[in-house]
């Protein structure tokens, strides 16, 4: 009988799992089908579930500018990342393997300059980068998505170093290596999968960040964010271009997070059995 019960609450869980994760994954999808659509399919009511497929939508946006926009967005968010990941990685080395007297005090200012709402600071950075003449230009948004993205990205891979055995280090030691050459041959290899992790996740936080860009760029330096805002008119939402550009521009996230995906599953996990 208890086996039985058993049974029947693992089927009602998975169930439940289901319907709970159609309801999360339902808007994503109607997005993607009201992409396919005309701007009239688009505002029925009910929703018209029938309809003939189009790529008019899509053509569209790709002739209305998009393509700088999304360089635009690649540049910030790939460059950032990269600037993330060059400083992350001996800064959460050093905070793990090789900590310092006040290690704990590192850490809480790292992770402290992520308590300020950002629009506080709004004011005074724009001060800034309009003084150092970086208003509208992309290296404005490259220098503040790696600040923005490096406190988590140390505290994240902290974590991962930190299931390291220190033995290897002094193994390596041992064999003559230094610690650059212990870094780069023996903690890197083992940890690469909590870095794809963190790469994947700043990338997603660029990707997706508009108030720095809405508030700091104007045209040469426009995001794909805020570039999608442009389809919000006094004459109302174009829902089926919106939906259609939505898709273009989730489109190589989802591609990074596919090609990522088993190193992505790896470093989420990494330290969680022993």
């Amino acid at each position: 009988m208890n086996a039985k019960r058993r049974d029947r609450s693992g089927i009602g869980w998975g169930v439940l799992a289901w319907v709970v994760g159609i309801g999360m994954f339902f808007p994503v999808l109607w997005m993607v089908i009201t992409a396919f659509k005309q701007e009239g399919d688009a505002y029925t009511d009910p929703p018209r579930v029938v309809f003939t497929p189009t790529l008019d939508q899509f053509s569209a946006v790709l002739n209305s500018g998009i393509g700088t926009t999304l360089l635009n967005s690649a540049f910030a968010t790939i460059v950032s990342a990269i600037l993330v990941l060059a400083l992350g990685i001996p800064a959460a080395f050093a905070l793990s393997l090789r900590p310092i007297r006040r290690t704990r005090d590192a850490l809480m200012f790292f992770i402290g300059t992520k308590m300020l709402p950002i629009v506080a600071a709004i004011v005074p950075l724009y001060v800034i980068v309009g003084d150092i003449g970086l208003l509208d230009n992309i290296w404005a948004l490259v220098i503040l998505y790696t600040g923005m993205n490096l406190p988590i990205a140390v505290w994240m891979m902290r974590s991962f170093f930190l299931e390291v055995p220190g033995e290897l280090l002094e193994a390596a030691g041992m064999d003559g290596a230094g610690t650059i050459t212990s870094m780069r041959e023996v903690i890197l290899p083992l940890v690469s999968p909590g870095i794809a992790a963190t790469a994947l996740i700043c990338v997603i936080f660029s990707w997706n960040e508009f108030f720095f860009a809405v508030n700091l760029t104007a045209v040469q330096a426009q995001t794909i964010p805020v570039y999608l805002v442009g389809f919000i008119t006094g004459e109302g939402l174009y829902w089926a271009r919106l939906s259609a550009a939505a898709v273009l521009t989730a489109l190589p996230v989802v591609l990074a997070g596919w090609l990522a995906q088993n190193k992505l599953v790896r470093g989420l996990s990494f330290g969680a059995i022993k």
